[in-house]
């Protein structure tokens, strides 16, 4: 079954969704801003984007079992189970789940379950009795929860540092990965370098200015094409949010004296088939980087966004939707049907 999805965001304009040649679907995603869980922050009430507001309503916390206690761990959960394989949204380095305000609506359109994890140490999970955040812990509590919620092999998603978690997790849990999608993926980064060896007050103060408005809005404005500075102000706030929360600094120096992630060695043991997904305008990583990893990795595709920068899935929801969709749904297609070939395109 072949899956176009579009949509304008933050427009007056529904998500379409059409199925097959024939039959379509107009539907108005319902945003409405509700009560939010009272573990995020109350700041969340200055935030003005209408899905961030929406998607931070459904966020909750689930335990999940790690070896030295029990974690809350936040994350939204999708509306309802669906056959096939559920699809996992990881985020990037220090974010949350609200990176996918605007793409987690129209995969749940395409008839995709779909999840949003928060990473151990990022987000908003209760990390009062504060576990380790090194690459190991990260990567048991992602299992733990699969195995103890999802329990099916998930088409994982990683955006930035998330695509080093997704295959850092792929290569030592196969079996909970039936495909991976990586999306301007930073993967061939040396850990955190020279973070790891810095006193632990300098660290905090580096962590410290990390949180701060200036910087974060400067980091937005690099990141995104042409941002409104009204946008530009709220997305700030939004990517900021969780770094109001009280154990934000202690998990993020955990994880950089920890090493950090180093998954170069591991991209050619990646066996799942992976979808590359790469902004044309990305100023944060170059595309080269985007070429090799298609190049080092035994079984991927890659496609390019236009006029896109380093997070397409907030740039550019409508064409990331539609290429996880089709992705997802040609494969299956393919795999019940070998003899059917497919092709994905993006258009400019």
């Amino acid at each position: 079954m072949l899956i176009a999805l579009s949509a304008v965001v933050g427009g007056a304009t529904p998500p379409t969704l059409v199925v097959g040649p024939n039959v379509k679907c107009s539907r108005r995603l319902r945003i409405r801003a509700g009560e939010f869980p009272d573990f995020i922050p109350k700041q969340v009430e200055d935030i003005k984007d209408t899905y961030a507001r929406k998607l931070a309503s459904r966020i909750e916390r689930l335990p999940v079992n790690l070896s030295k206690g029990c974690v809350m761990s936040s994350c939204v959960k999708p509306k309802e189970q669906k056959e096939g394989n559920p699809v996992v949204l990881l985020h990037g380095f220090d974010s949350s789940c609200l990176e996918w305000r605007y793409t987690l609506p129209m995969l749940e359109e395409a008839g995709l379950e779909t999840w949003a994890v928060d990473i151990l140490g990022w987000g908003f999970s209760d990390l009062e009795r504060l576990p380790s955040c090194d690459v190991s812990s990260k990567r048991d509590h992602l299992y733990q929860l699969w195995s103890t919620y999802i329990k099916r092999p998930m088409v994982l998603v990683g955006p930035s540092l998330g695509s080093a978690v997704a295959i850092d997790f792929s290569v030592k849990y196969p079996e909970a990965v039936d495909r991976l999608v990586l999306i301007d993926a930073s993967v061939y980064a040396e850990g955190t370098g020279n973070l790891a060896t810095l006193p632990k007050a300098v660290a905090y103060a580096g962590v410290y200015l990390l949180k701060s408005v200036p910087l974060r809005l400067y980091a937005t404005s690099l990141t995104f094409n042409g941002l409104p500075l009204n946008t530009c102000i709220d997305w700030t706030n939004i990517g900021r949010l969780h770094c109001l929360l009280p154990w934000w600094e202690d998990a993020l120096v955990n994880f950089m004296i920890s090493g950090g992630y180093n998954v170069i060695s591991q991209i050619e043991h990646v066996k799942q088939k992976t979808l590359i997904i790469w902004g044309e305008d990305d100023q944060i990583i170059d595309y080269k980087l985007g070429v090799r990893l298609h190049c080092e990795l035994p079984n991927a595709i890659i496609r390019q966004i236009p006029k896109c920068g380093h997070i397409p899935h907030v740039e550019k929801p409508d064409a990331v939707s539609r290429l996880i969709a089709e992705f997802v749904c040609v494969d299956q297609s393919q795999r019940e049907n070998p003899n059917c070939i497919s092709t994905i395109s993006v258009p400019a």
